[in-house]
């Protein structure tokens, strides 16, 4: 059955937030004396809320220094984020397009915090295509945990069956199973292909417009 709703994460599958995040990640890490984390090592949180990215690379990191991390990042985020808008990757606004001329329900649930999370895809011009947009405010658990799919659904009045989700990271590919949704994992983003299929994407796409091959 081709899906009616199509739920979207949003950093590293609609947008290219990859470089922005890093270079903060790391401005704080170095304002607050830290060891310095790799790029990669930085890019492998992505889909994490900041918290979690934080007692990720710093597990020994007590719950109060890493709250004060999330703190100093949205500090320098927000300084500077009229000048951090980023782009959305190549055949997304078409392809939203297309399915919104399908009928298919779109939105957005993302580990982002729902102030800039609104003010990206406003700026982005591409708010209108969703009914339902979460950040990480808007849920109690967060990805893995299929709590912001399970209220998506209940929100929007679909079942399992008629969803999807499309997401970069294994954290997104773990919601949609536990869920008990069918995935798609975007190879483009900030993990690999082998890691989207190991973590168990239904599908796997190398380029946005791919994904109206699953929906139409």
């Amino acid at each position: 059955m081709k899906p009616k709703i199509v739920i979207f994460d949003f950093d590293g599958t609609l947008a290219d937030t990859r470089h922005n995040i890093v270079v903060t990640l790391q401005r704080t890490m170095r304002d607050r004396g830290l060891e310095l984390r790799t790029e990669e090592e930085c890019a492998q949180t992505i889909g994490l809320t900041l918290l979690d990215s934080f007692r990720v690379m710093y597990p020994e990191m007590s719950l109060d220094d890493a709250e004060a991390c999330v703190k100093h990042y949205r500090d320098i985020f927000y300084r500077s984020i009229e000048e951090s808008i980023p782009q959305l990757f190549s055949g997304v606004a078409p392809t939203l397009e297309r399915l919104r001329e399908l009928g298919v329900v779109m939105s957005i649930a993302s580990s982002r915090s729902s102030p800039s999370l609104i003010l990206f895809i406003r700026s982005m011009g591409i708010e209108h295509h969703f009914s339902l947009v979460l950040g990480s405010d808007s849920v109690a658990n967060h990805k893995p945990h299929p709590e912001p799919v399970l209220h998506t659904l209940q929100k929007l009045g679909f079942e399992p069956s008629e969803a999807i989700v499309v997401g970069d990271m294994p954290v997104d590919i773990s919601m949609a199973r536990n869920a008990s949704l069918c995935s798609v994992g975007v190879s483009y983003g900030n993990a690999t292909r082998e890691e989207l299929e190991a973590a168990g994407a239904d599908y796997v796409i190398d380029s946005f417009e791919e994904l109206l091959g699953i929906v139409e």
